[in-house]
């Protein structure tokens, strides 16, 4: 009877027990509930406009000089262009860009539009677009640059005035992340060789294909006439190479082998063989024509190599840019392919030459989107596409001018509408607390108590080893003969200093002894009781 009495009153305990601290996570659950709505994330929201390493500013469109003067029905047209790969992406661009695929919306109206006049184009453009300043952080302009397609005379078997080959991509030439097979490699990036099967090691630099370390292979799509065509035809990314048979053959950028591009125009600035204001491509082929051994060794500072490929186009078509669609005269741009997507309209103003090396022709035009290239980094730096031959060449080989730059954003990420939804961060919760839990300094109090008590530190208040510490071991010779009150020397024996102890160590964790032995002299225990 005793041990069933006891039994029950056991049971009974821990059922009392489970109650209790059923009842404390009652009692609690409001309160978590609360906090966990309180320090819910806040939901992933995109940010209206982000481009890495710029700043931009919300413009109205007669904030822009030239904007009203300009004609955009070329501009119009070649953005219709970009349409046609934009509308095709069944997916956002792996690399995440500002403007993403907010494109697909002024593209969609554009291909349901028939405009033939530059005012219906500009109309469309305000429309469904928005201005926004851009230049590099801290920067008030951009930098132009000019590109044309090269007309040069080549064959397509090698003789004795036709003595350099135009190289296609090499097979053993490898970039992460592509086949070997694709249509185009990136123009950045390392590019390694494969030997073997698994080693990779650096590609070949210019010098050593000079040297002929790919020669013999079958990879020679034509020959021209010297390295300097060559080098200007890499430079540019795509040539018309005129046969002697009247024929003509179109190459286009197709990989590179992963050195950087140096620009040998700087090179002879930093030499001081030719002036910065003087600078050209046409001074560059002068110099280089007229000092062929400095032109070899010039040339080599640049270790980076173009591969081409050969396009199907006719003699009437325009060079192919690098979003795959074909470039117009005075309409495109290359653009850092980083930072901004094909198609993205730009309206660039200020002054150019040219008319002549001398001149100032206002340029205010809006520009395409369409190409890229290694040379071109930063959201405010294009090339301007002139077109092919001579003339263009001459236009666009004295271009090096500081310009402004105007995007134009879809209206679906306009940055001042979409910040304003964007919701604002809690109150820091360090305010809180600190007014919850007053910070306190123990030594501070008990030097103002000692002030206004009249009474010197004690030992108890000085640091360890210090000479207040020292001198109080010794009160006989330094103390006054009255000794301080009574109740000073309360408070000061009273007063609990937290600098002067030594943070206590955890203390060990207890060694419980098996549970089988518990339970066998419980069990013992209770044996007696009963007895």
């Amino acid at each position: 009877m005793a041990r069933e009495a006891l039994t029950n009153a056991r049971g009974f305990g821990r059922y009392a027990a489970t109650l209790y601290v059923i009842a404390i996570a009652l009692s609690l659950a409001p309160v978590a509930a609360h906090a966990a709505r309180r320090h819910l994330p806040y939901p992933s929201l995109t940010t209206p406009l982000e481009i890495g390493g710029s700043q931009y500013t919300p413009v109205g469109w007669a904030d822009i000089p030239g904007w009203s003067e300009d004609d955009q029905l070329q501009a119009y047209k070649a953005f219709r262009i970009s349409c046609k790969p934009i509308s095709a992406q069944q997916q956002p661009p792996a690399d995440p860009k500002a403007l993403g695929i907010s494109l697909r919306d002024p593209c969609r109206v554009a291909k349901a539009l028939d405009i033939s006049d530059g005012a219906k184009a500009r109309a469309f453009f305000e429309q469904h677009f928005l201005p926004l300043r851009i230049s590099r952080l801290g920067e008030g302009e951009g930098f132009v640059t000019g590109y044309y397609e090269p007309v040069i005379d080549g064959s397509r078997t090698q003789t004795d005035v036709y003595t350099v080959p135009v190289y296609r991509r090499p097979s053993n030439l490898f970039v992460r992340g592509f086949k070997q097979s694709s249509a185009s490699l990136p123009n950045k990036g390392e590019v390694f060789r494969k030997i073997g099967r698994r080693k990779l090691v650096p590609y070949y630099d210019r010098a050593e294909i000079e040297h002929g370390k790919i020669a013999g292979r079958g990879l020679e799509i034509c020959w021209l006439k010297n390295q300097t065509d060559l080098l200007f035809t890499q430079i540019q990314g795509s040539a018309r190479v005129r046969l002697e048979d009247g024929s003509t053959v179109r190459i286009n950028y197709d990989a590179h082998n992963g050195y950087p591009y140096t620009a040998v125009g700087r090179i002879l600035i930093e030499r001081n063989i030719i002036p910065k204001d003087q600078m050209s491509m046409q001074r560059i082929r002068e110099w280089m024509d007229q000092n062929p051994d400095g032109a070899n060794e010039l040339r080599r500072q640049n270790r980076s190599y173009v591969f081409f490929r050969e396009v199907q186009l006719s003699d009437k078509d325009e060079a192919v840019g690098a979003q795959g669609v074909p470039l117009t005269p005075g309409r495109s741009i290359a653009v850092d392919k980083s930072l901004h997507v094909y198609g993205t309209p730009f309206f660039i103003e200020g002054e150019l030459p040219i008319e002549s090396e001398r001149s100032k022709t206002p340029f205010r035009r809006l520009m395409i989107a369409q190409d890229t290239g290694s040379a071109i980094t930063g959201p405010a730096r294009a090339d301007l596409y002139f077109g092919a031959g001579a003339e263009a060449g001459r236009v666009s080989g004295r271009l090096r001018n500081n310009m402004r730059f105007a995007m134009l954003v879809p209206r679906s990420l306009d940055p001042v509408a979409r910040g304003r939804k964007m919701p604002l961060p809690d109150a820091r919760p360090s305010e809180k607390i600190a007014k919850l839990f007053p910070q306190v300094d123990p030594l501070k109090d008990q030097k103002q108590k000692e002030q206004t008590n009249g009474a010197k530190p004690t030992a108890a208040t000085a640091a360890p080893g210090s000479r207040d510490t020292a001198s109080a071991k010794e009160p006989a010779k330094t103390a006054a003969p009255t000794a301080p009150p009574p109740s000073a020397a309360v408070a000061q024996a009273s007063t609990p200093v937290a600098a002067a102890k030594p943070v206590p160590l955890p203390e060990a964790r207890p060694n419980p002894k098996p549970v089988h032995e518990l339970r066998r002299q419980r069990r013992y225990r209770d044996y007696l009781r009963v007895r």
